[in-house]
């Protein structure tokens, strides 16, 4: 009963913040039906998540909970885009620039995730969750609020009444994002090829940027939202502002929450004590990257 309640309490906060942020970043921005267009995507947001929570249960399977996810990004960028199309204002290069970043992003990172699973034949972190329904519903409902506070920036920006032409802040947001994204996708590409290599087999990866930082793929995905948030910067106003909390979220939640600390836990209890290991963790960053101390 006690779990009950506390996940029904999270679920109520998730909604909450997701109904706050709606408003103050609609504030100034599009309407649809009577509706701020932000509020219609952070309810099809959580809708998606809840309705393929469902099948997820019953087939106790968290195969398609990440490739859900990126799925939700690209849906609801596109749903901003085409309402902001058909307002008066209509479209303006910002908000194409945005969505295209955002597309690109998530579709790459879906079905990359996706057949990460699908090889190593589920995600550890879901063993004890999925048999809980209200853990579990938590779970995806934690994704609706990932999904909704990660893009409101652009979001923002895109169905913003307020339209300024794209300059040099636009163009450094950019230049930010093609870093961030470029880091994410080596990383992401390099332990994908170490781990395919069967001597390595029970080894973690210390080679190419991996040398660099401990959670490069991490830090690059903190890069990119922030050049997001930079490209959209230029058109807030009053309560929108608000809407900067989304690097700020990004950040908060890979460094502290489920991202950077439960990858450090689970690879201390694999290899902690191992020399090699405990020489590469002290001379290694956890996130930043930089040069390695020595040799490894």
């Amino acid at each position: 009963m006690k779990r009950l309640l506390i996940c029904t309490a999270l679920i109520a906060l998730c909604l909450l913040i997701a109904l706050g942020l709606s408003y103050a970043g609609g504030d100034g921005g599009l309407y649809s039906n009577g509706y701020p267009v932000l509020l219609i995507c952070a309810f099809i947001a959580f809708a998606i998540q809840w309705l393929v929570f469902i099948p997820a249960y019953i087939f106790q399977t968290e195969h398609y909970y990440d490739l859900t996810g990126s799925s939700t990004y690209v849906l609801i960028v596109l749903l901003a885009l085409y309402l902001s199309a058909g307002s008066e204002a209509g479209l303006d290069s910002r908000a194409i620039l945005l969505t295209v970043l955002v597309v690109i992003w998530a579709a790459r990172l879906g079905p990359f995730l996706f057949r990460r699973v699908k090889q190593a034949g589920k995600d550890g972190r879901f063993d004890q969750i999925k048999v809980s329904i209200p853990r579990f519903l938590l779970t995806w409902t934690l994704q609706g609020l990932w999904v909704f506070v990660t893009l409101i920036a652009a979001l923002t920006a895109i169905t913003s009444k307020h339209s300024e032409p794209l300059g040099v802040i636009a163009l450094l947001g950019t230049l930010i994002w093609l870093l961030g994204f470029a880091l994410e996708v080596i990383a992401d590409a390099q332990k994908s090829a170490f781990n395919k290599r069967p001597e390595n087999s029970g080894k973690f990866i210390n080679m190419g940027v991996w040398r660099w930082s401990r959670h490069p793929n991490y830090f690059g995905e903190i890069v990119l939202w922030a050049g997001v948030a930079l490209i959209a910067l230029p058109v807030f106003q009053a309560w929108q502002w608000l809407s900067l909390i989304s690097p700020v979220f990004v950040f908060l939640l890979l460094t502290r929450v489920s991202g950077v600390p439960l990858l450090e836990k689970r690879a201390d209890a694999k290899w902690g004590g191992n020399a090699n290991y405990e020489s590469y963790k002290r001379d290694t960053p956890a996130l930043m990257p930089r040069p390695p101390k020595r040799s490894i």
